[in-house]
C-alpha cells in the first residue's frame, strides 16, 4: 500500500500542548519496521497549492495564516500555535490526502500518514485542525472529473462538524458521522447521517450499530470513493473519547469497515483523525491498527503483526 508522509509532518510544540505531533514519525517509523509501508511505498507531497485551498477556504483566512495576522481568538480557537511551519506542515498534509485519494483510485486503497482534519471550516480553523484536507482532495477529484460521488466515513469520536457543514447542500458527498453524543464540538451541525454515541458504549454496542448502518450508507451511496477517518479517539484509555473500546475492538471496527469496502470494491483512503493516548508512540500503535487491518483485509503486506 503507498502512503503520504514526509518528515514536515512534524512540527515541535510546546512541552505541555495536548496534541501529539509525535505521532506522525512515530506511525511512519513503525509502519517502516513492520513492512507495512516499506520506504519505495512511501510518496512524499508537495505543499498543497493556494488555488486549491480556495476550492474549500476563503481568501482572508488564507491571508491570515500565509502572512502570520490570524486574531488571537482565531488562533485560541484552532487550537495551536501559529508558525510559519505550521503553515507548510498543514499544506503538506492536504496535499498528502489529495495524493492519497488519486493513489486510491489507481490501486484501490491508499493512506495518508495524517489528515482526517474534519474540523477545519472555509474561515477559520478549530479542534487542531488548520486546512480541511478532505474537503480540499474531494474538490480537486471532482474538479479532475476522477469522481462524482464520494462518502466520508467518520468514526472519530468527534463528529466532522466542518464536513457536516461544508457539504451540507452538496448532494454528491454523503457524510456519515459516528461519534461521542455528549463530546466535542458541542454544536453539531447536521451530517447526512449522525450516529451519537453515549459514553462508555463499549465494544459490543458500538459494533453492533455500526453493523446497523454502514452496509446500508454503502448500498444505497455506491460512492466512486470512500475517505475513512479512522480516529483512534474512541479507545478506552483516550484523553478525551470516553467511547471506551479496547485494542481488540478497534482491530474489529476497522477491520469491519475495510472488509465491507473490500467485499463492494470501493477504493478507500486511510486518514489517521484524532488520537491522544498517553504517548506518541502509544497513539501511534493505535492508529497503526488500521493499516494492520488493511494488510489483512487488502492483501498489502506478507508482513506479521507484531501484536
Amino acid at each position: 500500500m503507498r502512503a503520504s508522509y514526509c518528515d514536515g509532518y512534524y512540527v515541535p510544540l510546546p512541552d505541555d500542548h495536548p496534541f501529539p505531533m509525535g505521532k506522525f514519525p512515530a506511525l511512519h517509523r513503525l509502519l517502516g519496521r513492520e513492512g507495512l509501508v516499506p520506504p519505495t511505498n512511501v510518496v512524499s507531497p508537495r505543499q498543497a497549492d493556494w488555488n486549491d485551498l480556495r476550492r474549500v477556504h476563503t481568501s482572508e483566512y488564507l491571508t491570515d495564516l500565509a502572512e502570520g495576522t490570524l486574531p488571537a481568538h482565531a488562533e485560541r480557537r484552532m487550537g495551536l500555535p501559529w508558525s510559519e511551519r505550521l503553515v507548510y506542515r498543514s499544506r503538506l498534509a492536504v496535499q498528502g490526502t489529495v495524493n492519497a485519494a488519486f493513489m486510491a483510485l489507481t490501486d484501490g486503497i491508499a493512506a495518508n500518514l495524517a489528515g482526517g482534519t474534519h474540523h477545519a471550516f472555509p474561515d477559520h480553523g478549530e479542534g487542531f485542525c488548520v486546512l480541511n484536507d478532505v474537503a480540499v482532495a474531494i474538490r480537486v477529484l471532482q474538479s479532475a472529473c476522477w469522481v462524482r460521488r464520494v462518502l466520508i466515513v467518520d468514526l472519530d469520536v468527534h463528529q466532522g462538524n466542518a464536513n457536516a457543514a461544508f457539504f451540507a447542500d452538496d448532494e454528491s458527498v454523503f457524510t456519515f458521522s459516528m461519534h461521542g453524543a455528549r463530546n466535542y464540538p458541542f454544536e453539531k451541525p447536521p451530517s447526512s447521517l449522525d450516529v451519537p454515541l453515549d459514553d462508555e458504549t463499549g465494544n459490543q454496542a458500538y459494533l453492533k450499530t455500526l453493523r446497523a448502518h454502514l452496509p446500508r450508507v454503502l448500498d444505497t451511496v455506491r460512492p466512486d470513493l470512500v475517505f475513512y477517518l479512522g480516529g483512534i479517539d474512541v479507545a478506552s484509555d483516550d484523553r478525551f473519547g470516553r467511547i471506551s473500546l479496547t485494542r481488540e475492538g478497534l482491530h474489529a471496527r476497522d477491520g469491519y469497515v475495510l472488509e465491507q469496502l473490500h467485499a463492494r470494491n470501493l477504493p478507500v483512503v486511510l486518514l489517521l483523525s484524532g488520537g491522544y493516548a498517553a504517548t506518541p508512540e502509544a497513539t501511534a500503535d493505535l492508529h497503526a491498527i488500521m493499516h494492520r487491518e488493511a494488510a489483512r483485509v487488502f492483501g498489502t503486506s506478507e508482513a506479521v503483526s507484531s501484536e
